[in-house]
């Protein structure tokens, strides 16, 4: 996202890690912030195709998920590697705090 420094980001996941001892729990603090945040359903495009976000969901082994539907067809998509759309949705710069965060 245009605007936002490194200042801003880190300040961001300070907020979302308020609370968190250890990774597990980081995890789940960044879910809870952009499950708040970031509004949801927004249409993206992954490999071509449009699909829905329906929801940010954490997976065991897989981290911090979008819920993506085409159809009737689910898949989980990493946050780290889902397009977003443009413009983004509103509060998208929560998964760029995220982003800047993850490893």
């Amino acid at each position: 996202m245009e605007g936002l420094s490194d200042q801003d980001l880190d300040a961001m996941i300070a907020v979302a890690l308020v609370d968190a001892y250890g990774e597990d729990e980081e995890l789940v603090g960044f879910h809870a912030v952009l499950s708040d945040r970031v509004t949801v359903p927004f249409t993206t495009e992954v490999l071509g195709v449009d699909v829905i976000v329906e929801e940010i969901d954490l997976r065991p082994g897989s981290g911090v998920v979008a819920i993506c539907r085409r159809g009737r067809i689910l898949q989980p998509i990493g946050l780290r590697d889902l397009p977003l759309p443009d413009p983004p949705p509103e509060g998208a710069e929560w998964i760029e705090a995220f982003r800047h965060w993850a490893p």
